[in-house]
């Protein structure tokens, strides 16, 4: 892919064609279909972020292209995330690198770029906060971490504190370990939805957190609490009606504001205690 587009490039300037703006859309036009874009693909590609110069149009996608994406794919990220335009192509090939070198090869890393594009925009000291949260403080294998990625790459678009607050739910309220949470895709569901099927189920008897000193449960699998859709985890898994459920979550909903106004009265209590003591402390100064 690398060679065609250097081919491709060779062939565009033997046509007579100017590097950079001076180029015009002939010339722009002439280096996409080089790049192997159709004629309606380039059209569209030369809409995009029309105040910058071609050259950044066909950087971004050349790095694109060379991750392995077709040129439809190509676009329709760039469609999607005009964004990545104004990028410098050193960011995108340097993140590229970052990803692979967290074990997202091939297809995976060309579905990670295409469900994520924010990856390539994401500050560095971010992902790495994230990678180490999961493999120092969760605990994942070098191994499960690439599953991980694969399968969930928005991962990494996590604020690390949700994150790490997502996993701990799972490891020490449902009592899952790592490996489990690796097969059933655990952050592929939003922590409220984990949260919401878990404590009906609770409620209902039918999950328990298991104690350490137990080796089996009759719970049900994570992977089949999180995958089902949301009719048959009622009827195979909970037993339950829609209706019920629902006013489950209302009522769950109101017990979480509940708790947090009680939180926030005790706050604004502690707040007092201490002006009342920095006050009288004063008045015997």
């Amino acid at each position: 892919m690398a060679g065609l587009l250097l081919r491709g490039g060779g062939r565009a300037a033997a046509a007579g064609l100017a590097p950079g703006l001076g180029r015009g859309c002939c010339g722009e036009a002439a280096g996409l279909r080089a790049m192997g874009f159709s004629e309606e693909q380039a059209r569209r590609l030369r809409g995009l972020q029309p105040r910058l110069g071609p050259e950044r149009r066909e950087a971004a996608a050349a790095q694109l292209l060379l991750l392995g994406l077709s040129a439809e794919a190509a676009l329709g990220l760039l469609e999607r995330s005009p964004e990545l335009l104004r990028l410098p192509p050193e960011q995108l090939q340097e993140r590229a690198g970052e990803l692979r070198r967290l074990g997202l090869q091939g297809g995976r890393l060309r579905r990670a770029v295409s469900r994520c594009p924010q990856l390539f925009t994401l500050p560095r000291r971010r992902m790495a906060a994230v990678v180490r949260l999961l493999r120092e403080r969760c605990l994942f294998t070098a191994e499960q971490l690439q599953e991980v990625l694969g399968t969930c790459p928005a991962v990494l678009l996590e604020e690390p504190a949700r994150l790490h607050l997502h996993f701990q739910y799972a490891y020490f309220r449902m009592g899952v370990q790592q490996k489990e949470m690796v097969k059933a895709q655990l952050f592929r569901t939003p922590f409220a939805e984990l949260r919401n099927r878990h404590i009906f189920l609770e409620r209902r008897g039918l999950y328990q957190t298991p104690h350490k000193s137990q080796t089996q449960t009759s719970n049900p699998k994570l992977k089949d609490i999180l995958e089902l859709p949301e009719g048959a985890f009622l009827a195979s898994l909970a037993r339950s009606t829609p209706e019920e459920y629902e006013v489950f979550k209302q009522l769950l909903a109101r017990e979480e504001e509940e708790e947090e106004e009680e939180d926030r009265d005790a706050l604004y209590k502690e707040e007092d205690e201490d002006l009342d003591r920095e006050g009288s402390k004063a008045a015997w100064e």
